[in-house]
């Protein structure tokens, strides 16, 4: 599918349809909750470097600054994706290691 760009602008209805339909993959509010419970779920080590950002199709996207925090993610997958019971249908169902460049 190829995008065409025009020098017209779009029209407001256009733009929200578009924003709608992704946003319906994201859930913009269980975040909160994941970020709460995320210390005690990983411990306050783990959780002080590795920061849970969002929720995706059920995976959770998990900002790690090393490879070393996300085999260590990786490794306690089931026990994490288990912490999220709690949040029923809204639990992520899997998780994301995603390394940042942050100094």
């Amino acid at each position: 599918m190829s995008r065409r760009f025009s020098d017209q602008p779009t029209s407001m209805s256009d733009l929200l349809s578009t924003m709608a339909r992704r946003i319906r993959k994201v859930d913009l509010l269980v975040i909160d909750e994941i970020r709460q419970m995320w210390p005690s779920i990983v411990g306050e080590v783990v959780a002080q470097h590795c920061q849970p950002e969002l929720v995706k199709n059920g995976v959770l996207l998990v900002a790690v600054p090393s490879g070393a925090f996300a085999q260590r993610l990786l490794e306690d997958h089931d026990v994490i994706i288990a912490g999220f019971a709690p949040l029923g249908s809204r639990a992520p169902s899997s998780l994301r290691p995603l390394i940042t460049n942050t100094p």
